[in-house]
Parts: structure tokens; C-alpha cells; sequence
């Protein structure tokens, strides 16, 4: 029998999925497929990684819906190109469908696929959906990429509303579940099949809560508040629709919808210079002349600075995974500025303990903190951690939560005198843009 193939990949859900709906109105029946890609999963030393405990979690989830269609999902471990190879010799595969991903190694991989399957006559298709807008779909006037946010933001606003409604339009893939391959259920691959480790994790759940888009605004910047949606990691591998959530934003909260455009800009970003994955975008500061202490460092890591904010901060992203996005920036701010250590030591440790970890919002980020990057912040704004603490966390409770020994004789000193770092730090980053 002839087929189609979906390859989930950050996409893990049935409904509004653009690339499943193309394939399940393909006229042909659709094997939906995941592989555990080996080239990634070796990479990752903690054998306990949340990131692959919560894929495995909604793959089995996602293998549960596909039951109730009569269907089941065939998972697969192994390098791409192995499996693909393997896949074709068990069936007729006459087209595969798949959503795009714009981190380097993900085009790379999807460029071997295509050109593989191209040579067996079977034709790989890609679309659009892990953003609104992709690649050259946002740009000047004369084609080049934008790369400050306001402006790319307003012309974004105003593509979305010119086509008002066409862009977040869902796909009613969910309508033609009918058309899905007939397997018999299977269950999963097991962590330990592909090398991991079962652990208990509490997750986010992906609903939308409209209260606290109401009131996105006015609570997003406490952590001890429960102010923020929590769906990164959703985003992060695709098991809530992004149009599903410019649609909330447009209706009940334009700050929180800004977020979804930054989103976009940081993978526009990625896309356009692929360079800023291990390279400062502002290459001026190639120069910069970082201090890079490792004991300072692992101070950092530990949540050990003596600052107790940032030490909270860390503490909450080592046990849990996350990290409130204030403290993303406060953290960040700490180790680039105070302690003048490279970007790319905190955005690799970021990298391994984020459950959320975006290559493009992660790299963004932590470019912007430490001055370097696209519409980065001035390299003389050095955020205070204690009036950090007086705007945001006034009655310590969410320090408190995470620093519980914060007044006793067992807290570490401050690593470093705040105004002393903030001086040192604009001393090296005037250098570079005097052109000493």
C-alpha cells in the first residue's frame, strides 16, 4: 500500500497541525512518526534530561489520541538517515510531511533528508508552524532582515491585521483523522531503550488561562506571582498551536502577545545569521576581553553569589528546570556584567537545564543581556540585584523560597561589590566601543 508520512518533530499534537493536515488530505493513508534522533541524544550527558522526559511523556499521550483514531505512532531511535533508510525498506512511501525548524543542525539534517528521499523519488514537503511568520516574511522595505525589535514588531502587527484573521486561521487537521495509516497499538520506546532515565517530573499543563493573560501586565515581572502563562516549553515542542495563542493575545493581552513576537524575531534572527549561535551579532565585541573566572562561575552555577536574588534564580532553574523570565534577565545581567563572564558559558549552561530551551530565544536573550546582540541593552544599563529585589521581590518571598538560609551565618558573602563589577564592567565594554 502506497503511504504518506508525518515526522513529528516540534510539533507534538494532533490538532492545528499544518504539516499533518497537508498529509492526512494527501490521498494517501498517513504513518505519523517521531525519531529519538541519536546525534542530539548523545549530546546530553544528564541521563535524567526533562527535555526527554517530557517528549517521552506527550509522545505517549500523543500515541493515546492516535488510538481513538485507530492509529498509533511508530517510534523510532537512531541517527535520521538510518532510520529513514530503514523506514523505506518496510513500506511504500510515496510523499513525507513535516514542519519547518530553523535551528542549524535541524536544516542541516532536513537538507540530507530531502535530498535522500529526492533520490528514492519521494518527495519531502515542509511547512510553516512554529511561528506566525517565518524567514523573509517580515522585512524592510528592501528585503533586508530587521534587526531591531520595535520596528519588526510594527510591521509584524501589520501584516497580521491587514489579512485580519488569515494568519492564525487553525488548521482543521483533526477533521480528516480518519485518513491516518491503520497500525495496530504499540506502546512507546522506553527511556532506558534509548539510554535515559525515568524520573517523576511535574510539568506545566498547556492550557491557556485566560485570568492571567487578563492580568499579564500588571504581574509578569514578580516571580511570587503566578503571573506568567508557563507555556514555554509548550511552544518550545510544539504541543500548543502558536495561532491558537496570537488568537488569546490579540483578545486579552497585547504584553503577552509582544512575547509571541519576539518569539518570531529571534528565529527570523537565527535564520538570517546563523553566526550568532557562537559569535557575538555586534562582532565589535569580538574584542571584549571577558574575565571568564571559573570558580566565579560555579558560584554562579551553584546559586552561591552571595546575591541573594540571582542565587534564587539559579537555585529554581537547577531544581525545577525553569526559570522566571525577570530572573532570565537578572541572572544573565549578573554573570556578563558583574563578573564579566562570556555569554556563551551561561547560555550553554541554560542550554542543559532549561526544560524550555530555545536555541534562537535562548541565544537572543543572553545576547541582549550581555550587550551584544540584536537591540541588545546598552552595555552601561548593569542591572542592581537589590533594586532588582525592592521592584520585584520586596517581601522576599520568592527569595525566601529558594534561599532559605538568606540571613544566617551559612549565606556566602556577595562575590563581588556591585558598584566596583558595574564600573569594571563599563571600563571593558567602553574600550570596545571608544576603539581602544
Amino acid at each position: 500500500m502506497q503511504i504518506a508520512i508525518h515526522w513529528f518533530r516540534r510539533d507534538l499534537r494532533l490538532q492545528d497541525n499544518a504539516a499533518l493536515y497537508h498529509a492526512l488530505k494527501s490521498g494517501y493513508p498517513v504513518l505519523p512518526i517521531f525519531i529519538f534522533d541519536r546525534n542530539l541524544l548523545e549530546n546530553l550527558s544528564d541521563k535524567k534530561d526533562r527535555r526527554v522526559q517530557f517528549i517521552h511523556h506527550q509522545l505517549n499521550l500523543l500515541n493515546k489520541e492516535l488510538a481513538r483514531y485507530g492509529s498509533t505512532l511508530l517510534v523510532s531511535y537512531g541517527t535520521p538517515y538510518k532510520v529513514w533508510t530503514s523506514l523505506l525498506e518496510k513500506y511504500n512511501i510515496t510523499e513525507v510531511y513535516a514542519n519547518r525548524d530553523y535551528e542549524p543542525y535541524a536544516k542541516e539534517r532536513d537538507q540530507v533528508i530531502a535530498e535522500y528521499l529526492a533520490s528514492e523519488g519521494i518527495s519531502f514537503k515542509s511547512y510553516k508552524d512554529q511561528c506566525i511568520f517565518e524567514m523573509d516574511e517580515v522585512v524592510k522595505a528592501d528585503g533586508k532582515p530587521y534587526t531591531l525589535f520595535t520596528p519588526y514588531s510594527k510591521k509584524w502587527m501589520e501584516k497580521l491585521m491587514i489579512k485580519d484573521g488569515f494568519y492564525y486561521q487553525p488548521y482543521p487537521s483533526v477533521d480528516y483523522m480518519q485518513n491516518m495509516f491503520a497500525l495496530p497499538s504499540s506502546t512507546i520506546l522506553s527511556l532506558e531503550e534509548i539510554g535515559f532515565q525515568t524520573m517523576k517530573c511535574d510539568f506545566p499543563k498547556k492550557g491557556i488561562k485566560v485570568d492571567i493573560l487578563d492580568k499579564y501586565s500588571q504581574h509578569r515581572d514578580f516571580p511570587a506571582v503566578e503571573g506568567t502563562s508557563r507555556l514555554s516549553v509548550h511552544f518550545r515542542f510544539g504541543t500548543i498551536s502558536i495561532r491558537k495563542a496570537v488568537q488569546a493575545g490579540l483578545q486579552y493581552s497585547p504584553k503577552w502577545l509582544n512575547e509571541l513576537i519576539w518569539r518570531d524575531f529571534y528565529m527570523m534572527i537565527l535564520h538570517h545569521f546563523p553566526s550568532v549561535v557562537t559569535e557575538n551579532f555586534n562582532t565589535k565585541y569580538n574584542r571584549l576581553e571577558w574575565r571568564n573566572n571559573p570558580e566565579e562561575f560555579k558560584a554562579w552555577c551553584d546559586g552561591q553569589t552571595g546575591y541573594p536574588i540571582v542565587d534564587a534564580g539559579m537555585r529554581e532553574l537547577n531544581a525545577t528546570g525553569f526559570m522566571h523570565n525577570r530572573l532570565r534577565m537578572i541572572t544573565a545581567s549578573f554573570l556578563t556584567k558583574h563578573l564579566l563572564i562570556d555569554w556563551r558559558w551561561g547560555e550553554q549552561y541554560f542550554a542543559q537545564k532549561l526544560l524550555d530551551y530555545d536555541l534562537a530565544a535562548n541565544n537572543g536573550g543572553w545576547q541582549w543581556a550581555a550587550g551584544t546582540g540584536t537591540d541588545a541593552q546598552p552595555y552601561f544599563r548593569v542591572f542592581n540585584p537589590s533594586t532588582q529585589t525592592e521592584k520585584f521581590d520586596k517581601d522576599l518571598k520568592y527569595i525566601k523560597k529558594w534561599v532559605p538560609e538568606l540571613h544566617t551565618g551559612n549565606y556566602p558573602p556577595p562575590i563581588v561589590d556591585h558598584t566596583f563589577a558595574r564600573e569594571r564592567a563599563i571600563k571593558a565594554f567602553q574600550k570596545i566601543s571608544k576603539g581602544v
